[in-house]
């Protein structure tokens, strides 16, 4: 937190975070929320998107949750922050978080708000970059890998569909101090949705950033994760974890356990002020639902960065499934696999004109090793394998022509051994599905700032409904 925030904040003996869900459109159970607000919440944080579904939400600037859904969750969320009194901040809005989802989100909390005949003030913190600014940091020196690093050019940036600066909770605390009651954030990390009213206020920043860790995915740090949502306080010495559903509770074990989410270091995590430390910390039942946590500690960072993420457009996808129960296959899995490889490559070859390097072929034997693949230490001989063939080009029409060339090997492909053609089933007619374009994550990397809401932009505007 920076001096001036320390001067502007409101102190409090504690601070109460009720999170509903672990993503916006994920649903929850109605209650759940009345009790937190009756606990005491004196914020309503929610995450409204990810990188776990892959780079085409990034890449399109589209979301995956269905408006609908995020719709019934904004109904009881900004009906219950309304009555309260209290902000309701999402972040990552729309998936990815880009300009985009932002103002998609906000085009449905502004029918909520129109239906509900609410009043509220709707800030919007928009997270793109553009590619040109972000080449003249990298000339500059202040553009860095994350690990696994991974080399950045000019045209790298340049080629992105779309990129986005990943905020810490500076941004969401310039809009609450703005006089916001809903904060839609553009990309922001998972904590900083739930720590920034916190930090606002005053609160110590080890057990709020700890605090928001825990509690960034709602219910998952309970013994049920589908039951609803937690609230975390926050006081001067440590946190209170509590479950919002009656019959579900939180365990030192579950609680500690969420410190392994997503961390390459389950002690040790970066945000764009600096680093959260965890290994001092201390785990207690208060009872047989509550969890105190003390000890935590945040180091600040003497240089503050913002992760920068970007999608760009990688070629273009056909898929073909078919399923094969044959036991005479199944019992030399690997052997048939390699031979359709080989087959397609040279018939390709042969019937295109095309070389390997001209497409790519992913082989996935989902029910054997499509999970791990050649990772997989001892892979159980199947009973059925349902073959996934993803071939990708640098056109639709070219993945659509080597999916074609290798749809009679989908079908009735033999191994070297066998004297007969065997027959197999595909999942659909037509056998292929043209996917369209695919994308690629193509930044994994950090801009050095000197202020960490420079690269963000807030609007605010004021709903009048009633």
């Amino acid at each position: 937190m920076t001096e001036s925030e320390t001067e502007t904040s409101t102190m409090t003996g504690k601070v109460g975070i009720l999170v509903p869900s672990g993503m916006l459109g994920a649903g929850f159970p109605p209650d759940t929320v009345t009790r937190g607000i009756a606990l005491g919440a004196d914020v309503i944080a929610v995450d409204g998107g990810s990188t776990d579904s892959g780079p085409h939400y990034l890449g399109t600037g589209t979301g995956k949750t269905p408006a609908q859904a995020v719709r019934r969750d904004l109904e009881i969320l900004l009906t219950a922050a309304a009555t309260a009194g209290i902000p309701l901040i999402i972040g990552s809005c729309g998936t990815s978080g880009t300009d985009a989802g932002v103002d998609w989100v906000a085009r449905i909390v502004d029918d909520v708000l129109d239906d509900a005949g609410l009043d509220l003030t709707v800030a919007r913190i928009y997270s793109d970059q553009q590619a040109a600014q972000l080449v003249g940091e990298l000339a500059a020196g202040r553009i860095r890998p994350l690990t696994p690093p991974r080399p950045l050019e000019p045209g790298d940036l340049q080629r992105c569909t779309n990129i986005v600066g990943v905020m810490g909770h500076e941004p969401i605390v310039c809009a609450v101090q703005a006089g916001a009651d809903v904060v839609l954030a553009g990309r922001a990390t998972d904590t900083a949705v739930s720590a920034a009213v916190a930090l606002m206020r005053g609160m110590p920043a080890g057990p709020t950033w700890h605090a928001s860790k825990i509690v960034e995915c709602g219910g998952q740090c309970t013994t049920d994760p589908l039951k609803g949502g937690v609230l975390a306080t926050i006081d001067a010495t440590g946190f209170t974890i509590e479950p919002l559903a009656l019959d579900v509770r939180c365990t030192p074990r579950s609680v500690a356990a969420h410190m392994l989410y997503e961390t390459a270091d389950p002690f040790r995590m970066r945000e764009p002020a600096g680093t959260l430390v965890v290994s001092g910390a201390t785990y207690t039942a208060l009872d047989e639902r509550r969890v105190r946590v003390e000890g935590s500690i945040f180091e600040g960072a003497q240089q503050r960065t913002i992760k920068l993420e970007g999608a760009a457009i990688s070629g273009y996808q056909t898929m073909s499934f078919t399923g094969i129960r044959d036991p005479q296959i199944l019992k030399d899995i690997d052997t048939w696999a390699a031979t359709l490889t080989d087959v397609l490559a040279t018939r390709v070859s042969t019937v295109l004109g095309l070389q390997t390097g001209d497409y790519d072929t992913d082989l996935r034997l989902y029910g054997y090793n499509a999970i791990l693949g050649d990772l997989d230490p001892n892979p159980a001989s199947p009973r059925e394998v349902g073959v996934m063939l993803l071939i990708n080009a640098a056109t639709q029409q070219l993945a659509t022509a080597v999916a074609k060339v290798a749809n009679p090997l989908m079908l009735h492909l033999p191994t070297p051994e066998m004297t007969h053609l065997p027959s197999f089933a595909f999942a659909t007619s037509p056998a292929e599905t043209e996917r369209g374009a695919t994308f690629e994550f193509v930044l994994n990397h950090a801009v050095d700032v000197d202020d960490p809401c420079d690269m963000f932009r807030i609007a605010v505007t004021r709903s009048t409904h009633a």
